[in-house]
Formats: C-alpha cells, sequence, structure tokens
C-alpha cells in the first residue's frame, strides 16, 4: 500500500467519529483511509495517560503537508491533527465554560449547583472545587480530581456535586518550552511574553518534572464561612521532584466579577495522586501549551444559597488572598 502510516493520542475520542476522519484530513488536501482506532484509555503514570489513539493511513502527500505545517508553526505531527480534528469536527474547543462566578465563591456561595458529568459535556480540562469548598478540582483529559488536605488526590464519580469550576476543551494553539523556571513568578513571566492580549483569556497545560513544587488544599469550610475565612484553615504543603502538569488559566481584569484576574493554577502529578493549588515552584525545563478562548459561557446558579446572596462586593482583595496568601507553617508532603 501506498502512503505513510500515522498515529495521534486524543484526550477525547468520544468525540471523534471515524466517518469524518477523511473529511477531516481533506482540510489540508489529500484524504486517508482508517486502519484502526485503538482504545488506550489505560491509566498509566506518564505524561500521556488518559489519551486515547487513532492509527491510520495517509497518502505521501498529505504527509509531506503535514510535515511542510510542523516546519511552519514547531509544533508536533500529533498537535496538528488533533487541531485540524477538532476544527473540521466543530468542537467548541475555543469556548470557556465556567459554573458561578467569582464573586459567589467569595461570599461563600458554596452549595453544589451542577454534577461533574455536566462539566464534562463542556470540555476535558480545568480547575474548579467542590461542594462546601471541600478541596481542590483538577480536570485533565476528561479525569476530575478531587485534592484534599496533604495533597492527596484521587479521582471523583460523574455524580460529584460542583459550586464553581471553569472549563475548556484544551486543543493548544502554541507549544513552547521554558528552561531553568526558578520560581512561579519566572514561569508567569515567560508564559506573559507569549499570550497576545490581557484581554484575552487563555488555558494552559505545562508539564514536566517539578524539582520543588508549594500548593494549598483548601479545607471544607463551616457552614456561613466566607472564603477568607475558609482559607484560614487551608491546607499548605511542598514536594520535590514530582512529574506531574500544571493546568490553569488566565482571565482579564475586567472579569473579576466573574473569573479569577490574572493566573490560576493546579498541579496534578503523573499519577493522579498528588496535587494542589499553585503558590510556587522551580524546574530545569517545562513544556507550556496555550489555547487562546474566544468565547465564554456562564452558567448562573439557581440554587437557593446564590439567589439569596449579596454579590455587589468588588471580590478583588479577597481573591488575592486566596490566590496568594502562604501566612500557615508548611505541613508533610
Amino acid at each position: 500500500m501506498i502512503g505513510r502510516s500515522l498515529t495521534c493520542s486524543f484526550s477525547d475520542p468520544s468525540e471523534i467519529r471515524l466517518d469524518k476522519v477523511p473529511c477531516l484530513l481533506s482540510v489540508v488536501g489529500q484524504s486517508v483511509q482508517v486502519i484502526t482506532a485503538t482504545d488506550s484509555y489505560n491509566r498509566m503514570n506518564s505524561m500521556s495517560s488518559n489519551r486515547h489513539q487513532l492509527q491510520c493511513r495517509i497518502s505521501h502527500t498529505l504527509w509531506a503537508a503535514l510535515e511542510s505545517e510542523q516546519s511552519r508553526t514547531g509544533d508536533s505531527i500529533e498537535h496538528i491533527v488533533e487541531r485540524a480534528l477538532a476544527n473540521e469536527l466543530d468542537l467548541k474547543h475555543h469556548s470557556l465554560f465556567q459554573v458561578s462566578t467569582t464573586s459567589a465563591l467569595v461570599e461563600g456561595v458554596f452549595d453544589g449547583c451542577t454534577r461533574v458529568h455536566d462539566l464534562k459535556c463542556h470540555g476535558d480540562f480545568g480547575v474548579g472545587t467542590f461542594e462546601g469548598l471541600d478541596g481542590e478540582m483538577v480536570m485533565l483529559d476528561g479525569v476530575c480530581y478531587q485534592i484534599r488536605a496533604g495533597g492527596t488526590a484521587h479521582e471523583v464519580v460523574d455524580s460529584t456535586p460542583v459550586p464553581f469550576a471553569t472549563i475548556t476543551r484544551f486543543v493548544a494553539d502554541q507549544h513552547f518550552r521554558v528552561d531553568q523556571v526558578g520560581s512561579f513568578e519566572e514561569l508567569l513571566s515567560q508564559i506573559d511574553r507569549r499570550r497576545p492580549s490581557d484581554n484575552l483569556f487563555a488555558a494552559f497545560r505545562v508539564e514536566g518534572c517539578f524539582e520543588n513544587v508549594s500548593l494549598r488544599a483548601a479545607c471544607k469550610a463551616a457552614p456561613g464561612e466566607k472564603l477568607v475565612d475558609a482559607i484560614e484553615h487551608q491546607s499548605e504543603f511542598s514536594a520535590t521532584q514530582e512529574i506531574g502538569t500544571l493546568v490553569g488559566f488566565w482571565a482579564p481584569l475586567y472579569a473579576k466579577s466573574i473569573g479569577v484576574p490574572g493566573y490560576h493554577f493546579h498541579f496534578i502529578n503523573a499519577s493522579g495522586k498528588f496535587g494542589g493549588h499553585v503558590f510556587d515552584l522551580s524546574a530545569k525545563e517545562l513544556q507550556v501549551g496555550m489555547h487562546v478562548e474566544t468565547d465564554i459561557h456562564l452558567a448562573i446558579p439557581e440554587t437557593q444559597q446564590f439567589m439569596a446572596a449579596n454579590l455587589s462586593a468588588d471580590p478583588s482583595s479577597a481573591l488575592e488572598r486566596a490566590e496568594k496568601d502562604t501566612h500557615r507553617e508548611q505541613g508533610p508532603g
């Protein structure tokens, strides 16, 4: 058979229709014959866990077009094909889906208003928290983790209630490497240089071996407790030589009553057993994927707690304290 073999991994194969693959790859001028689609969903302790494999055979002409695009963009063949698939199948991969608002979170509106299953209908990548402010949320490759005191993480069931989350269908628009990262601020400075505008939302996937990572996990709030009071008993901890992924977002300042302004990152290690909200880090080399968002969909809670809350106050100072305050003594981790 004339042609080249092409194998790519995808984070959410439920969105990939094999009958559409020939149409998809025709966007660069040729057709493709599908041979197999192999499910590789078995969880592994690696950066490629929870991704699925699509294998097909393509023409030399199409392969040359892919190589040309790779040379032009610097992206991997896998990322080029994944982006083309998302475009051809009209996936809303530049849409940000958010449940509730930061104003509500600051005021202690922690009652669940949706469930993890509903979040997965809108994306495979994101951050948030759980009912009662019970830990940190990380969604990576369609798997949702809950992180509690000390950084202990586990996958949650789809029926788990959620009061606040930011979700997207992550397909990187740009990839770049950062070296000799001495602090979290240094990493953010490098990312700043790549963001196209302060006025656009963006998602970031940062992978590598972290020499040090300082984290926190929210602990379940008492009834009636607001965010600034709840963080007084948050769990803070650190770890060294952790292979894992940062899942994070940039939100513009004008959206401060809706999203967390600036950067907001959570961490999950490769085994899915340890993570938290990021305060600081260091690493020799990190791979960064950037995904720019062009629209945002906001789901307004209809819970009694949300309806009765006073959301008129500016949440900025409380959010800044929640994001950056590390006043408590380091715990084990």
